[in-house]
């Protein structure tokens, strides 16, 4: 299945990359992907974390977009099966097993601090019932979804979520993701007009970061597993471009590209860069399980929660400008036609530069070098 959606995926790169992977989505949901790591006695594959990531990075580099587009959707499935369970988890977790999925909208465009609680979507008593109001943005891949889980502030001001069909009366999808990357993950604006919803729709969340809701470190390294796989579509993308070179310059080294010692070397090092970021998400993984699992079996562990996180942000922090760079070095390999944007081997460093400028490096190292140094607490946010 993985080869059908990476043979999508070259159709639509032949084709200018302006169409989003709707033949992936069917595939996914004939064959109830986004069920791999719900666990067995519920109906899913039951992957482990680590043969999760190992799937998550294989799947991004047959499409990079439809990778992404499944991120808050695991990230839910995961929540969803996290002891004490939420009202409604039950409900939840038989759509997921049959296949559907489950999108979701929490960004804003605000004045409040990015990865706080405080949010402007509303969830409001009315004499009507329940009502959603408020507008989103970056809402990646909720539009593709079947239902849409949103975050809101109650009516006595906490924090909460709804869980919702994607087409209700209300519910408005603005096609405006001007990114230069990730482009066809459905990322733009959803609205929310006077929405209604019924008081089974509601998903309380957990009060504190790291106690009763997860820090996120899932949500982070899902990120870097994407970049990981986008690296691993760039290295054969790299060794490509050499193998089908015909020509080279009269200065060259030798007549051959595919001889050429310097071409070998730059293939050489994007090679590694991508295989140290596979390995990278792998390591980060095993630190993960140990706090996914806990969360199944008796509720969330706050320094399993914590090592995970801390591990998660040192794969950001560390792979980040390895695999910039070699997402510019490829044109190097390829002479001046590779800079053709037919060729679109832009992609490359623009998908990786969007999925880093999620919750930026600088202040995740920042954080790591306070707790090296000085022991410091993480932040109470699940955006680290």
């Amino acid at each position: 299945m993985l080869a059908d959606i990476a043979g999508d995926y070259r159709l639509r790169l032949a084709d200018g990359l302006t169409e989003p992977p709707l033949r992936g989505l069917k595939l996914v949901r004939e064959q109830r992907l986004g069920a791999v790591r719900l666990a067995r006695e519920h109906g899913g594959a039951g992957y482990t974390v680590p043969e999760f990531f190992d799937h998550l990075i294989a799947l991004a580099a047959a499409d990079p977009d439809l990778a992404h587009i499944l991120r808050v959707h695991h990230a839910l499935v995961e929540e969803l099966q996290i002891r004490p369970r939420r009202p409604g988890s039950q409900r939840w977790i038989a759509v997921v097993a049959e296949g559907g999925l489950i999108g979701g909208a929490n960004s804003e465009q605000s004045q409040k601090s990015i990865g706080g609680n405080n949010r402007d979507t509303r969830l409001v008593s009315t004499p009507d019932g329940l009502r959603l109001r408020g507008q989103k943005f970056c809402s990646t891949g909720a539009q593709f979804s079947d239902h849409l889980r949103i975050t809101a502030q109650g009516d006595d001001g906490a924090p909460t979520a709804v869980v919702i069909p994607v087409d209700r009366a209300g519910v408005e999808h603005v096609d405006d993701w001007d990114g230069i990357g990730q482009r066809q993950t459905g990322s733009g604006t959803t609205i929310f007009h006077d929405v209604e919803v019924a008081a089974e729709e509601v998903f309380p969340l957990g009060a504190t970061i790291g106690l009763d809701r997860s820090r996120g470190a899932l949500m982070q390294l899902y990120l870097h597993a994407v970049a990981a796989g986008i690296l691993r579509a760039l290295a054969a993308d790299a060794a490509a471009l050499v193998r089908g070179r015909r020509r080279t310059y009269t200065f060259a080294s030798v007549d051959q590209p595919t001889a050429d010692p310097q071409l070998l070397q730059i293939v050489g090092e994007i090679d590694a860069v991508a295989d140290t970021a596979q390995a990278l998400v792998r390591s980060a993984a095993a630190e993960l399980a140990p706090a996914l699992d806990a969360a199944r079996d008796t509720g969330i562990d706050p320094e399993l929660e914590k090592r995970s996180s801390i591990a998660a942000a040192r794969v950001k922090v560390a792979l980040q400008e390895p695999a910039l760079r070699a997402a510019s070095r490829v044109f190097d390999v390829g002479g001046a036609s590779a800079i053709q944007a037919s060729a679109l081997l832009d992609r490359h460093w623009r998908n990786l530069r969007t999925l880093f400028s999620h919750n930026p490096t600088v202040y995740k190292a920042r954080v790591l070098g306070d707790v090296a140094v000085n022991g410091a607490e993480l932040p109470e946010s699940s955006f680290f």
